[in-house]
């Protein structure tokens, strides 16, 4: 499937992988080059007019990680959350500071994530 995104994003999305939060690279450093179940995930990636955390376009997965950043957006993000789930992405919600101090059992989230979705796409 063809993503759509606004090309306006691409340099705020480089600006973004730049300056990524302390739980944004460490979830990344266990995320990259297909370490989980061999899915590539890419970093805040443009999708529609909204730039993502982190995505898995085999799995449609998107996983955002919340810090201070969201505070006060909680109208925004289920906006953005409900307009996702219409293109057809299925989302994770992480605050940062539990990314940080539970990062073992972030991966279980997001491992059980994926496994539900494989077999709910596996004929």
């Amino acid at each position: 499937m063809k993503i759509y995104y606004n090309p306006c994003l691409k340099e705020r999305a480089k600006e973004l992988r730049k300056n990524a939060t302390f739980a944004e690279r460490l979830l990344w450093k266990h995320l990259r080059a297909s370490q989980l179940f061999g899915y590539q995930f890419m970093r805040q990636k443009p999708i529609d007019n909204y730039i993502v955390d982190l995505f898995c376009p085999k799995l449609d997965l998107v996983i955002e990680i919340d810090g201070i950043t969201h505070d006060g957006k909680d109208k925004y993000d289920k906006q953005r959350e409900s307009k996702l789930k219409e293109l057809g992405f299925e989302t994770i919600r992480f605050d940062g500071y539990y990314v940080i101090h539970h990062i073992t059992e972030t991966f279980e989230v997001i491992s059980d994530t994926i496994k539900r979705i494989k077999r709910n796409t596996t004929p």
